[in-house]
Parts: structure tokens; sequence; C-alpha cells
């Protein structure tokens, strides 16, 4: 059987999980408020062809926090997001990328898996379908934990303009 892609679309804010030229699935996002872009610091989204690195979060509640790839024990509710209201919430699961382009998205200045770049769940309060996160890909709570359980590490991930 033909393995599965994850196309990003940074024009159209969507994702889609194919088979081929057959789409599975589709998925509002929303990538950088910055635009398009590889260099360490940017919080720009990352172009290029990558892979699923890691998996991390399974089994984990809907909107638990996540901070530095670790469950923090909480659950994001709104009490939680007054306490921290400039705080860059990455919830429930995620799906960190490396970049397979050197001098692209990886090694040097540019590398995707060094800046941290995610597929991640977002605040169900957040936009999503524009341009509004610090670089990583956000998804819907429930869109992310979907994904992340019919994708395997080693995906392919292809984010494009």
């Amino acid at each position: 059987m033909e393995q599965c892609t994850i196309e990003v679309d940074l024009i159209r804010q969507c994702l889609s999980v194919k088979r081929g030229r057959e789409v599975l699935r589709q998925y509002l996002v929303s990538t950088s408020r910055y635009g398009p872009g590889e260099r360490m610091g940017s919080n720009c989204t990352p172009r290029g062809h990558h892979k699923i690195r890691a998996k991390i979060g399974a089994g984990l509640p809907p909107g638990s926090v996540l901070l530095g790839r670790r469950f923090t024990g909480e659950i994001y509710s709104a009490e939680l997001a007054r306490s921290q209201p400039e705080r860059d919430w990455i919830l429930s699961r995620i799906l960190w990328l490396s970049g397979l382009e050197p001098g692209l998205n990886r090694f040097g200045c540019v590398d995707s898996m060094r800046r941290y770049i995610y597929i991640h769940g977002t605040p169900d309060t957040e936009i999503i379908g524009v341009p509004c996160s610090h670089g990583c890909v956000r998804m819907r709570n429930t869109d992310v934990i979907e994904l992340f359980d019919i994708v395997p590490p080693g995906t392919p991930v292809v984010l494009h303009t």
C-alpha cells in the first residue's frame, strides 16, 4: 500500500493528507503571521520537503499543555489562558518536523528541527485558516489528534506556497 503524505498549503492555510493523488483528509490550519521563511529566529514557517521526526503526546487528553515537548500536567482552560496571556500555547499533540533539504530546511541556520517546527494543537479560541502562528503549523485540537492517530513517524510532509 502506498504511504500517505502530508501537504501544507501556506497560501490556502490548508493541510491535506494524501495517498497518491487521493485526498484522504483536509484541515484548516494557521501558519506564521510572518509568512514563509527558513532562517532561525525568523518566526516564519519553513518551506520544502520534511518528514515527521517524532510524535509526542500519545494518549494525552485533548487540551493537554505541552512545554519543551513535555506534558506539564495542565489542561488548557480560560483561567489558565488569562494567567498567561502572551503564551504561545502548544496543546494536545506534537508532530515534530525535520527538514530533508540541506541549505533550505536542514542544517545550519535553516534547520527546521532545530527551530522546533511542529504541527500542533492550539486553543479553540485561536483563529484557524489565517496566518497567525509563530512559525509552526497550528491545528484545532480534535484535528491534530485525528492526524496524529493516522500518520506514523517518518511520514513525508511538504510545505509550499
